[in-house]
C-alpha cells in the first residue's frame, strides 16, 4: 500500500510540474440569436410569411500552451431551435463538429509552424475573416509556416483537400474532390506579408485556389486555379483614420471560367468627433460581369471573408450569393454613439448601385438603413439589430421579383446574447 501509494504521489508531482510549466485554458461560448427575415439575403415576395427562428450556437474551448508548443481545440454544435423532435436519440442536422484542431510549434527565432483546423483572418476581413456572424464560422483546414519579428508579420499556408474516408480505396477513388459549392477548393496556396510603422500599416496577400473540375460524365477533369492578389493599408493619427483596400483577380474559375481582371477597390474614412461619436465615410467598388462574353467573366468575388460586415448587414451581396453578377459601387456613411459605460449605438446607411448596366439599362439599386445596439453587463452582453431596405427598379430586376408583387417592407430585425464562461485557467511558469 505505501508502495502505490508513493507512486500516486509522484504522478499527482509529475502533473503539477507540467502544469506549472505551462498554460491550460478551458473556456466556452453560449449564443442565442432570434431573427425575424421580411426580406433578409433577398427581396420576399408580399405573399409570402416572414421567417421567425432562433438559432443557438454552442462552444467548449481548450487550450495549452508549453514552452515551446501550443494546441487547441474548439468543439461546436449549432443548434436550431425545434429542429429535432421530442425523444430524438440523434442530432437531426448533423451538426456538431470540430471547429478548430490545430498545433503550433515554436521553431525559433521568430519561425513557427501551426498545422490542422483554423481560423485564418487578416486585416478588415475582406478576403480572409472567420465569419464570426454566421453561427457556423469558417474554417481551414492547412499547414502554416510563420514568422514574427518586430513589427513584421509573414504567414505562408498552403492546403489539399480531400473527402474520402477509405484507406484502402485511395487508389481507386484518385484525387478527385468531391466536395464543391461556397468556393470550396482542392488546394490553396496563401502568402501574407505585413509591415507596421507608427502611424501606417499596410500588408501584400497572394493567393491562389485550385477548384476540382469534372466533365459531362461528372469524373474529375483538372483544376481550375484562381489567384487573387492585393493590398491593405491603415493610417491613423489623432481622432483621424483611414483604410483602403485594391485587390485583383485573375485565372478560372470553377468549370474553367475565365476571370478577366476583376477587381475590388475600397476606400474608408473615420473620424472621432468626441469621446461619445464617432464618425465614417466610405466607397466600396466591385467589379461585376457584363455578360457579353461567353466563358469569360470580370466579376470579382471576395471568397473567404466575412462578407456580412460589407455591403450592408442584410446580405444581399456577397454572401452565399451574387457570384458572377453584376458588380457594386457601395457608397456608405455610419456614426456611432457611446451611450454609456456599456452601451453603443451604430447607425449606418449603404447606397447601392451595379458596376454594370441590367439588361433594362438600369443599375440602381436601393439604400439601406442598419441600427445595431450593443449592451455589456458583467459577464455576457446583449445586441439588438434592426435593418430596412429601400429597393429601387434594378433591385426587383437583380432579384427577379416584380415590384407590385413584392412586399411593401422589406426589414430585418435580431437580438442575440453573447454569454462566454471561462471556467478553467492556470497560470504559466516560467
Amino acid at each position: 500500500m505505501k508502495t502505490i501509494k508513493k507512486k500516486g504521489i509522484f504522478v499527482l508531482a509529475l502533473i503539477w510540474i507540467q502544469f506549472s510549466m505551462a498554460q491550460f485554458t478551458l473556456d466556452g461560448q453560449f449564443r442565442p440569436r432570434t431573427e425575424y427575415r421580411n426580406g433578409y439575403g433577398s427581396l420576399i415576395p408580399d405573399n409570402a410569411a416572414p421567417g421567425f427562428a432562433t438559432s443557438t450556437r454552442a462552444r467548449l474551448n481548450a487550450g495549452y500552451q508549453a514552452t515551446n508548443y501550443s494546441f487547441y481545440l474548439s468543439l461546436q454544435d449549432v443548434m436550431v431551435w425545434g429542429e429535432n423532435r421530442q425523444l430524438r436519440p440523434d442530432d437531426e442536422n448533423n451538426s456538431f463538429a470540430i471547429f478548430e484542431a490545430w498545433a503550433k510549434l515554436d521553431l525559433g527565432s521568430g519561425w513557427s509552424s501551426k498545422l490542422g483546423r483554423q481560423v485564418l483572418s487578416y486585416d478588415d476581413q475582406r478576403i480572409l475573416g472567420g465569419v464570426d456572424w454566421t453561427q457556423q464560422g469558417r474554417n481551414h483546414d492547412a499547414a502554416m509556416v510563420k514568422y514574427a519579428k518586430d513589427n513584421f508579420i509573414l504567414d505562408f499556408a498552403f492546403a489539399f483537400n480531400q473527402d474520402f474516408d477509405n484507406p484502402s480505396g485511395y487508389q481507386s477513388i484518385g484525387n478527385a474532390y468531391n466536395t464543391t459549392g461556397f468556393f470550396s477548393y482542392k488546394t490553396m496556396q496563401m502568402l501574407y506579408l505585413k509591415q507596421k510603422w507608427e502611424s501606417f500599416a499596410t500588408s501584400l496577400l497572394l493567393m491562389n485556389n485550385g477548384f476540382q473540375n469534372f466533365d459531362e460524365n461528372n469524373e474529375a477533369d483538372g483544376v481550375s486555379n484562381l489567384q487573387t492578389l492585393g493590398t491593405h493599408v491603415t493610417y491613423g493619427k489623432g481622432s483621424f483614420g483611414m483604410s483602403g483596400n485594391a485587390f485583383l483577380q485573375l485565372g478560372e474559375r470553377q468549370g474553367e471560367l475565365d476571370v478577366k481582371n476583376a477587381y475590388l477597390l475600397g476606400l474608408d474614412f473615420s473620424y472621432k468627433v468626441s469621446e461619445k461619436v464617432g464618425l465614417g465615410a466610405g466607397i466600396e467598388i466591385i467589379s461585376g460581369n457584363d455578360g457579353l462574353t461567353v466563358g469569360e467573366t470580370g466579376a470579382f468575388f471576395p471568397l473567404f471573408g466575412t462578407n456580412h460586415k460589407f455591403n450592408g448587414l442584410m446580405d444581399y451581396f456577397y454572401v452565399g450569393n451574387h457570384a458572377n453578377s453584376i458588380g457594386i459601387v457601395d457608397l456608405h456613411a455610419s456614426a456611432n454613439f457611446k451611450l454609456g459605460e456599456k452601451s453603443t449605438l451604430l447607425a449606418k446607411i449603404w447606397n447601392f448601385k451595379g458596376d454594370q448596366d441590367l439588361p433594362s439599362g438600369e443599375n440602381t439599386l436601393g439604400t439601406e438603413v442598419d441600427l445595431v445596439l450593443t449592451q455589456k453587463f458583467n459577464g455576457y452582453a446583449l445586441k439588438l439589430g434592426y435593418s430596412h431596405l429601400f429597393p429601387t427598379d434594378g433591385m426587383y430586376e437583380l432579384k427577379g421579383v416584380d415590384e407590385a408583387d413584392a412586399a411593401s417592407n422589406q426589414n430585418w430585425a435580431w437580438a442575440m446574447l453573447i454569454v462566454k464562461p471561462k471556467f478553467f485557467t492556470t497560470a504559466k511558469r516560467d
